[in-house]
């Protein structure tokens, strides 16, 4: 791990604007999920990941609290949780759509 080189973000992000950091943000988090074809369906994932948006949905409309999908998937954050959560505030007609598909598939 390059300690300087975090440090040095750090300071430049930290002199950010307010618009700046929120572009900022905006652009992290858009660039924290991915899809592509042929991995996971082609859905919607956590960024270099095989765990699919809609899975971590389907298991917190289920019951399962943050701090359960972090014990159950030690590699992400809850960072990554976050930005799962703001995908499907985006798309959230489609991630039903995929939860409802895999359901009907038992």
């Amino acid at each position: 791990m390059n300690i300087q080189l975090v440090d040095s973000l750090i300071q430049v992000i930290e002199s950010l604007t307010p618009e700046e950091s929120l572009l900022f943000q905006e652009k992290l988090s858009a660039r924290a999920i991915q899809s592509t074809p042929g991995v996971c369906g082609g859905y919607a994932r956590i960024r270099n990941t095989r765990i699919p948006v809609w899975t971590l949905v389907s298991l917190h409309q289920q019951g399962a609290d943050e701090a359960e999908l972090l014990r159950n998937y030690p590699g992400l954050s809850g960072f990554d949780l976050e930005n799962a959560w703001r995908y499907y505030d985006r798309h959230r007609q489609e991630i039903d759509r995929i939860i409802v598909s895999h359901q009907t598939d038992d």
